[in-house]
């Protein structure tokens, strides 16, 4: 199987579900950068406090061993695919599809805009070592899944409903394996963050409590 090509012909046959995907989740990081200026006081107290936690134990070294690490943070990861794939195969999943997209945005634009609000310059220099370096590689194989997923259940739209009949054989299958493909993309970025981010994250956090 010719990978590069399947990409190439997916993504040129499904540019302006790409577009429109990448237009939603952008959406979503807006609104999460705009939730952080709607929290009350004793919410922004809490998460005060968490991340001071998080930054000194980030930088104080006490960190997580990396195998558990890796094995939390690829489940997540996974579970985001799977998710993609299970709504893809029904057209009634469809719009979960999009609010997954979405939710990854407002989570993204919520954790970049409490960091840059609350901490400034050094917010910003540890989001760009502990959130942007892997989403940068996280969401477009989110957005490689979910168009997939999309174009998945408008063939099914066609097939079973518009012309009562056909296989959807071959989609099925360009739709798992690029699904695949991305699992194995987030294997990779799951051992970025467990054995590669910890060090950034401790250099940026060490700012914190210096």
């Amino acid at each position: 199987m010719n990978w590069n090509s399947l990409m190439r012909q997916h993504q040129k046959n499904q540019l302006p579900l790409y577009v429109f995907v990448s237009v939603l989740f952008v959406m979503g990081v807006a609104f999460g950068a705009v939730m952080v200026n709607a929290l009350s006081l004793e919410q922004r107290e809490d998460l005060a406090r968490f991340f001071s936690g998080f930054f000194h134990v980030i930088g104080e070294g006490d960190m997580l061993d990396k195998n558990v690490t890796f094995h939390k943070v690829f489940n997540m990861h996974m579970k985001w695919i799977l998710l993609i794939w299970i709504f893809g195969l029904s057209v009634i999943g469809l719009p979960l599809v999009l609010l997954l997209d979405f939710l990854k945005g407002v989570l993204v634009g919520f954790t970049v805009g409490y960091l840059v609000s609350q901490h400034a310059w050094k917010g910003m220099l540890f989001a760009l070592v502990s959130v942007v370096p892997q989403n940068a590689v996280i969401i477009p194989a989110l957005i490689v899944c979910s168009v997939s997923a999309i174009s998945f259940s408008v063939q099914l739209v066609k097939n079973r409903l518009m012309r009562r009949g056909g296989s959807v054989y071959q989609p099925f299958m360009n739709f798992s394996l690029l699904t695949l493909a991305m699992a194995f993309v987030m294997l990779g970025i799951s051992l970025f963050e467990a054995f590669l981010s910890p060090q950034w994250m401790k250099w940026a956090a060490s700012m914190f409590i210096s």
